[in-house]
C-alpha cells in the first residue's frame, strides 16, 4: 500500500513531532562536506514548524556500532541546520540519545521550536529494532514523521519500532516524493517505459531485472553486469567482471524478455584495457575480448544505441553507471546516457547510489525529474519489495 498519510494530513499545533531524517552526511575534521541531505530535509521541517509543531529531529550518522564516538556526533549537523533554518536547533548531547538533556529540552519546548537528538546508532539496539529504545523514542513525541528514505529498507528503532508506540505515523515530503516516483510511477508509468541498469554485479540486481521485465517496454543493461550476459551468450570476455553462478539466470532473463515482448538491449561494443587504470592503453572492441583484456566501459556504438533507445521514452528509470565512470577515459558510456536523459521530454528517475553520484558529478542533476536519496532502498523498491519504513506509516 503506497497511499500513505503525510505531513499535509495532520494537525501538529502544540504537538511534539519526532522526525526521522537522513543526516548521514560526509564529515571531514568536523565539517560537513556535502549538505544535500540537510537541504532535502528542510521542506518537511519548515512545514511542521510553520504549523506550530514542536519538532524533534533524529538520525544516524556513520556506523558507531552502539558506541558513542565524538567524530560521529550530530553536533555539526545541529549547527549547520540552525543556519539553514534561520533559527536555533538545540542539540541534545546525550550519549544514550534519549537522556536527561533530551528529556529536559523536549519538556521545555514551545511551539515552533526544534531540537536534534544525538546519533541514534550510539545505541546498539537501534539497528536491531529493539523494544526498549523504540519506546524511549516514542515517549518523546505525540506524532512520528519518517522522512528518511535512505533507511526505509531497514527495520530500525528510529524508523519502524517507534511507530508501534505512537498513534500517528506519517511520511514527510521527501519520503512522499520517493513513493510517488519510485513506487507509483514505476507501477503505473506513462509509456514507453524504459529501464537502464548498470553497475558491477548481476547478483545485486537479480530481483530488479526479474521485476522490471514484467513492467517495462525496453530494458537496457550496461556496466560490469553486462559481461555475465555476454558470457552466457557465448562471447569471450577476457578478464572482465563476471559472475559465473548467474550465467543460467542471465539466459533465463533473456528468454523472459522474449516471452514478454520486452526489448532487451545489451552492449555491442566495449572499451577494453589490460589493466584497471585510467592510464592504461585501451581500444574499442566489437564482439569477443582478448584473454588478457577487461571491459571497462560500453563502447561508442553501444552508447549511441542506448541514447537512441530512450529518445521516445516517456518514463525512464536508471540505476547503475555504464562503466568505470570514476576514471575519465571510461566515463563516456555513463556521460552519453546521462546526456540522453537530460535531453528528452520524459519522467526521468535516477535510482540513487552510483548513478545519482554520476549524474550530479557530470552536471546533469538539475535536468532529471527525480534523483533518489536512497541507493539500497530505491533498488528494493524497484524489486517490488515492501519497504519496512514505508509500510510502518499510517495508510490514508
Amino acid at each position: 500500500m503506497l497511499n500513505k498519510k503525510s505531513v499535509d494530513d495532520i494537525n501538529v499545533k502544540g504537538k511534539r513531532v519526532l522526525v526521522r531524517c537522513d543526516f548521514n552526511v560526509p564529515l571531514q575534521e568536523g565539517k560537513i562536506t556535502d549538505e544535500n541531505r540537510l537541504v532535502a530535509a528542510l521542506p518537511t521541517i519548515k512545514k511542521l514548524l510553520a504549523d506550530g509543531g514542536r519538532v524533534i529531529l533524529c538520525s544516524h550518522l556513520g556506523k558507531p556500532k552502539g558506541e558513542p564516538k565524538p567524530e560521529l556526533s550530530l553536533a555539526p549537523v545541529a549547527a549547520r541546520l540552525s543556519e539553514l533554518l534561520g533559527q536555533e536547533v538545540k542539540f541534545a548531547a546525550d550519549p544514550e540519545v534519549v537522556g536527561p538533556n533530551a528529556k529536559a529540552a523536549v519538556e521545555a519546548m514551545k511551539d515552533g521550536e526544534v531540537i536534534l537528538l544525538e546519533n541514534t546508532r550510539y545505541r546498539a539496539e537501534e539497528t536491531k529494532n529493539g523494544e526498549a529504545f523504540s519506546k524511549e523514542l516514542a515517549s518523546l513525541c505525540d506524532v512520528f514523521v519518517n522522512d528518511a528514505f535512505g533507511t526505509a529498507h531497514r527495520a530500525h528503532c528510529s524508523n519502524v519500532g517507534v511507530t508501534q508506540y505512537v498513534d500517528t505515523a506519517v511520511v514527510g515530503y521527501l519520503m512522499q516524493k520517493e513513493i510517488d516516483f519510485l513506487g507509483n510511477a514505476v507501477n503505473n508509468p506513462e509509456r514507453p517505459f524504459v529501464a537502464i541498469l548498470g553497475g558491477s554485479k548481476v547478483s545485486s540486481k537479480i530481483s530488479v531485472i526479474n521485476n522490471l521485465l514484467d513492467k517495462v517496454d525496453t530494458l537496457i543493461i550496461g556496466g560490469g553486469m553486462c559481461f555475465t550476459f555476454a558470457k552466457a551468450a557465448g562471447m569471450e570476455i577476457g578478464k572482465s567482471l563476471c559472475e559465473d553462478e548467474y550465467l543460467e539466470y542471465s539466459k533465463e532473463m533473456v528468454e523472459k524478455a522474449k516471452e514478454k515482448g520486452v526489448k532487451l538491449l545489451l552492449p555491442v561494443d566495449y572499451l577494453a584495457a589490460k589493466e584497471f587504470s585510467n592510464d592504461a592503453p585501451f581500444r574499442a572492441v566489437e564482439g569477443s575480448l582478448e584473454a588478457d583484456e577487461m571491459g571497462l566501459d560500453i563502447g561508442p556504438k553501444s552508447a549511441a544505441m542506448f541514447a537512441d533507445a530512450v529518445k521516445d521514452a516517456k518514463t525512464v528509470v536508471w540505476n547503475g553507471p555504464m562503466g568505470c565512470f570514476e576514471m575519465s577515459n571510461f566515463a563516456g558510456g555513463t556521460v552519453a546516457v546521462a546526456k540522453a536523459l537530460a535531453e528528452i521530454d520524459a519522467t526521468t528517475i535516477i535510482g540513487g547510489g552510483d548513478s545519482a553520484a554520476a549524474v550530479n558529478q557530470l552536471g546533469f542533476g538539475d535536468k532529471m525529474t527525480h534523483i533518489s536519496t536512497g541507493g539500497g532502498a530505491s533498488l528494493e523498491f524497484l524489486e517490488g519489495k515492501e519497504l519496512p519504513g514505508v509500510a510502518a506509516a499510517n495508510d490514508k
